[in-house]
């Protein structure tokens, strides 16, 4: 009996790793074995930036806030200690954007927390 190799699958699976590596540099975009590694590598470091990114935003909103807040005499801590204490319910991605681009409405929320 002869042996059954299903090339159509085959062929399948390479065109789907071979279309996700356009625009790869060098043999990475068109040797199967070389692409195929590439785009493993590319995936992981996908995977593992998704969650990088969001730490890296937090840290940013802190800084901000941070930078912010001490123009009235406070650092981040005690102002989100105070934050907290006084039920306000912002978080920091929005407190960051009021300290950047409306600092009335934040000053007046270091204010109201000051208290």
């Amino acid at each position: 009996m002869p042996r059954a190799v299903n090339n159509v699958a085959s062929r399948a699976r390479r065109k789907k790793i071979m279309k996700q590596t356009k625009g790869y540099f060098g043999d990475r975009k068109n040797v199967y074995t070389v692409a195929k590694n590439a785009l493993e590598k590319g995936l992981l470091y996908a995977y593992r930036d998704r969650k990088n990114k969001k730490r890296n935003f937090r840290a940013l909103w802190i800084q901000r806030i941070n930078a912010e807040v001490r123009k009235y005499g406070m650092n981040y801590s005690q102002f989100m200690g105070a934050v907290i204490k006084a039920d306000i319910k912002l978080n920091r991605k929005v407190l960051a954007d009021l300290a950047m681009n409306h600092q009335d409405t934040f000053k007046a929320i270091v204010m109201a927390v000051k208290k």
